[in-house]
């Protein structure tokens, strides 16, 4: 009787929350509590347990934004509970929607040890399995009053996200947020638990079946069943009745062709976000503590964490929680993921950042728990360059893993378990879950689901699930695990097992010996904003890391000249603070005010001692001499200076002549001309040697736009395409001056507009082709985009992009929705155009994202703009984004091709530096188009001597190294500096010579022997 299915259903969801959920823990007897709140930071455990207790009244309220309060808890087991296991349930004024997004605690018994988490989906802590009856409960709650920064009216239905200031604790309301609800010790029924859990999973089970499947119609009738033999009265005395009309449905095996799901324990803990990094700190203690507690109370769960930085973390912080960590790892319950530092974004962060996050994350693995990750876990970032799949295979990893593609606003993505292939030819197996989750509560939706949309089920039938509360912690609970085992074998529903990642990829990559193959970037169609949010975040990051590769190179080459002691402690500390800051929330701009406050902060720090160091080996370097010297370290010449190495500085050849030309001016250096107009704008830019134009006739360049930017939801992550809507061109002028140097021509526009003003520095210099614009605004503005555009005269089919260690190609059309969905895109150092014959470059020190349009007309054809894209001005999570000055340099590159345009990129974010001193040798030369991105000493500390070169212009070459001196050996290893004998050996010839054959966009890691 089909019409009886929604009384069924009705009958047994009210049944189960209102009457079986809360007989789990119905005898009850109330808590004695103690509470002190600190008045400012959080303190050591150790310190809270010696803490001042005064009473405190449950239902009062309690904890201002970020603060801290310890609540002390003490009672008695009542005699009559002996032999039951006793729980405390605690709520310390929870939303249970709002798992890792407010309030939250770790237990700790007197003497310091921790127990585990309170939080929303987590109110219980284990008193007795088996009570005696009459002893003494004490235990200290470490309650952090994280405020909602989310809008919870709005969590499910409509738009989360509303301005406000409880994001940094600068600003945040004195104001106590929560209010306790109870502090009880209570009897867990455990049959009362089972019975909520069979009686859940099979109600999800049935909402996934067709409405007349006989299975459906068979778990409805148990569920009729099984209520009809409940007394709502008596819930414990008849749930174990109940269960047994239930147990033939639960005992039901699946079909031998179900989907096979390999679920591991999750939590996805943000490094930081709608939290600091403090509290990211105190989260990761909370939420191990509980896996390592469910761990100890199952069999088989297994529960997998990335980021070295997490772990390195509880370490320093709550060493306790370490050591139950250490002992889960060896037993291969506690699973290390990822072999990275943190989950960082991979769009934005070099090459060589990039490097470091897989070194540092796996020598931190190897160090501590004796194992490497075989795979990169990275769920949630946004969006991966095409250059992953070489850096992956380089660094030894055998498969890579996101979920954050089937985000994606258009298009849908066609796999989820192939082969990803990067821009040098390189493919790694990647797999994401069909669940689309990585917070899978298991439950009947989200596991139908994954049967239903996985795209390779004709050869393979196994997907992952991630399982567990995740962005602010709290991991798996055991509803999940009690949901896990009646789902390993059940009729009707995929079967579920906790298995390690490697082995679902190991049986992958058995059914699907030739898998499906993507090629080029993994772009998300969301997001795209985050490219430009949290301005100074990305040039802090684009400046540390430039400043710390060169740091490495010349502390390396110190060491290979003079002998001197390599800064090994200083560079590490460094490093991992920078590779910190590229976790996928900071770097992208979408974090609270007070994380990106902190990372400015820490960029600066990081800037003053990585100067420091290069000083100091500077110094190493140019010994006792007197005359100026120009160090380069770019491994490409200028400014006459041979790459790697330091001479005596060129003298300026060439000049530039300045022409006043109807309230404008004209530059011209005999390599190009430039118009600059009254307006501040360039309506020409003749490269001399061809005639050619780059600027269409009647367009300007360098013109600012500014856009209305109100996306439909995450404010400060997307950029919707129908800002390009409405804009207004930045023409008015307020002031033009020019100025002449002794090696060019600057013209200074100044500007008005709305509430902000800017000013840039138009320079042309010698003998170069290069247009430099510097860039200082005073950026008061809400809800606003501000590009810059150069129309070219070029008809191109494509724009080269730079990314890790090559670049990427977009084609310039929409002709296709995959096309059309990349209408903003990201960049490194430049973004080339050309047609043959002819191209434009622009080069950045900052700034990661551009957009490209073409037009056409009868007079000029094709031609094609590009956009840089400078400044925005979301609310929400942080209302002040990029507020204040912000400084940009950029470059319009004139008549030039990839080999300039690379040769550009690297001019402006490596100069040339001045010392006094003596000229220096390069420690090594390349040649043949090969470029040197790193010089370093060996992370192991030997002595050995790295260095990594790469092929930046998509071609074969027959390339060669020389090295300064004799060295004894050269090898070719990983990207993490391991022997790898899968990669080709290389000869060394005459103790200083090494050829190499590069294949295009290869990279190639070199360990040598001094």
């Amino acid at each position: 009787m089909h019409d009886d299915i929604p009384l069924t259903v009705g009958r047994a969801t009210r049944v189960l929350k209102e009457r079986i959920q809360p007989a789990v823990h119905a005898l009850r007897v109330p808590l004695e509590v103690g509470v002190h709140e600190l008045p400012g930071e959080p303190i050591a455990p150790a310190d809270g347990l010696a803490l001042d207790y005064a009473p405190f009244e449950v239902g009062s309220p309690w904890g201002a934004a970020w603060g801290t309060t310890w609540f002390r808890v003490r009672g008695t087991v009542p005699a009559e509970w002996a032999g039951q296991r006793v729980e405390a349930v605690v709520d310390l004024g929870f939303d249970v929607d709002m798992t890792g997004f407010q309030c939250e605690g770790l237990v700790h018994l007197p003497d310091g040890t921790p127990v585990k988490s309170l939080n929303p989906r987590n109110q219980w802590v284990r008193i007795a399995d088996a009570a005696a009856g009459g002893e003494r409960v004490e235990f200290l709650i470490e309650a952090a009053s994280n405020p909602v920064l989310l809008d919870v009216a709005h969590w499910r239905t409509g738009h989360p996200f509303l301005p406000t200031q409880e994001g940094d604790i600068r600003t945040s309301s004195p104001k106590k947020l929560y209010t306790t609800r109870h502090f009880d010790l209570a009897v867990f029924d455990r049959e009362v638990f089972e019975l909520a859990l069979d009686i859940e999973v099979l109600l999800e089970l049935q909402a996934e079946l067709p409405p007349s499947a006989p299975r459906r119609m068979r778990i409805l009738q148990a569920l009729d069943d099984a209520l009809d033999l409940l007394d709502l009265q008596r819930i414990a005395a008849t749930a174990a009745e109940a269960r047994a009309a239930l147990a033939p449905a639960l005992a039901s095996p699946a079909e031998a062709s179900a989907h096979e799901i390999s679920a591991v324990g999750h939590a996805h803990i943000d490094s930081a976000w709608l939290w600091p990094v403090r509290e990211t700190i105190r989260k990761v203690a909370r939420t191990t503590s509980s896996m390592t507690d469910l761990i100890g109370e199952t069999d088989d769960f297994l529960y997998g964490m990335s980021s070295a930085q997490q772990y390195a973390w509880i370490k320093r912080h709550r060493p306790e929680v370490y050591e139950k960590v250490r002992e889960a790892v060896a037993e291969g319950r506690f699973l290390p993921l990822g072999g990275m530092w943190v989950e960082s974004d991979t769009v934005m962060p070099t090459g060589e950042a990039l490097v470091r996050q897989f070194l540092y994350g796996q020598r931190f693995f190897e160090r501590e728990f004796g194992i490497r990750s075989k795979g990169v876990w990275l769920p949630d970032s946004f969006g991966y360059s095409p250059a992953l799949p070489q850096l992956i295979r380089r660094a030894g990893f055998e498969w890579f893993f996101t979920q954050k593609i089937s985000w994606n606003q258009v298009n849908r993505f066609p796999h989820h378990t192939f082969a990803w292939e990067g821009i040098d030819g390189s493919r790694i197996l990647s797999h994401f879950p069909p669940m689309d989750t990585y917070s899978s509560q298991l439950s009947g939706s989200e596991v139908a689901r994954a049967s239903r949309q996985f795209r390779e089920s004709r050869l393979a039938n196994g997907s992952i699930a991630p399982v567990g509360w995740g962005d602010g912690g709290g991991g798996t609970t055991r509803e999940m695990t009690g949901k896990a085992r009646r789902l390993a074998d059940l009729e009707g529903s995929a079967k579920v097992r906790w298995e390690h990642p490697d082995a679902f990829f190991d049986r992958a990559r058995e059914q699907l010996p030739q898998p499906p193959v993507w090629v080029g970037e993994l772009y998300l169609e969301l997001h795209r904003a985050t490219l430009t949010s949290q301005h100074r975040t990305k040039q802090g990051n684009r400046r540390t890391e430039h400043l710390l590769i060169e740091a490495e190179l010349w502390a390396a080459s110190a060491a290979f000249w003079t002998g001197a002691e390599y800064p090994y402690d200083e560079l590490d500390a460094l490093w991992q603070q920078v590779l910190l800051q590229q976790f996928h929330d900071i770097l992208p701009g979408t974090s609270i005010a007070w994380v990106h406050r902190e990372a400015v902060e820490q960029y600066a720090r990081v800037a003053v001692a990585a100067e420091a160091l290069i000083q100091w080996s500077l110094a190493a370097l140019a010994g006792w001499g007197d005359e100026t010297v120009v160090f380069n370290a770019a491994p490409i010449a200028q400014g006459g200076v041979a790459a790697l190495g330091a001479a005596a500085p060129a003298a300026a050849s060439g000049s530039v002549t300045v022409s006043p030309e109807a309230g404008g001016y004209v530059l011209d250096n005999g390599i190009v001309r430039v118009v600059i107009t009254a307006d501040g704008l360039i309506t020409s830019a003749v490269d001399l040697a061809s005639g050619r134009d780059a600027i269409p006739a009647g367009s300007e360049a360098n013109l600012l736009q500014l856009h209305q930017d109100f996306p439909n939801m995450w404010d400060a992550w997307d950029v919707d395409r129908y800002y390009r809507n409405r804009v207004d061109d930045l023409r008015d002028v307020e002031s033009m001056t020019v100025e002449e140097t002794a090696d060019g021509v600057s013209v200074t526009v100044s500007r008005r507009f709305s509430q902000s003003s800017l000013a840039q520095r138009l320079t042309l210099r010698a003998g170069s082709p290069v247009l430099e614009i510097a860039q200082t605004a005073d950026w008061h503005e809400t809800e606003k985009f501000l590009k810059v555009a150069f129309p070219l005269d070029i008809h191109a089919e494509h724009t080269a992009a730079e990314t890790q260690f090559g670049y990427v190609k977009r084609v310039t059309h929409t002709n296709t929705s995959w096309e059309a969905a990349k209408f903003e895109t990201s960049m490194h150092r430049f973004v080339h155009v050309e047609e043959p014959g002819f191209g434009v470059a622009l080069a950045t020190d900052s700034t990661y994202g551009y957009d490209v349009t073409r037009d056409s007309t009868p007079e000029h054809g094709v031609t094609t703009t590009v956009r840089l894209s400078l400044l925005r001005a979301p609310r929400f999570p942080d209302p002040e984004t990029d507020q204040g000055e912000q400084t940009h340099r950029y470059a319009l590159v004139i008549g030039v091709g990839i080999e300039d345009a690379t040769a550009a990129g690297l001019a402006m974010n490596l100069p040339l530096r001045a010392a006094t001193g003596s000229p220096v040798a390069p420690v090594v030369e390349a040649s043949g188009g090969a470029l040197v991105s790193s010089v370093k000493l060996a992370a192991d500390r030997s002595g050995d001597l790295i260095v990594r070169v790469y092929e930046p212009y998509g071609r074969r070459t027959a390339a060669g190294l020389r090295f300064g001196r004799a060295v004894s050996s050269v090898a070719t290893v990983s990207l993490i500096e391991d022997a790898d004998p899968s990669l080709a050996p290389v000869e060394l010839v005459g103790g200083r010579d090494v050829a190499l054959a590069l294949t295009p966009f290869e990279v190639r890691t070199l360990r040598v022997t001094l």
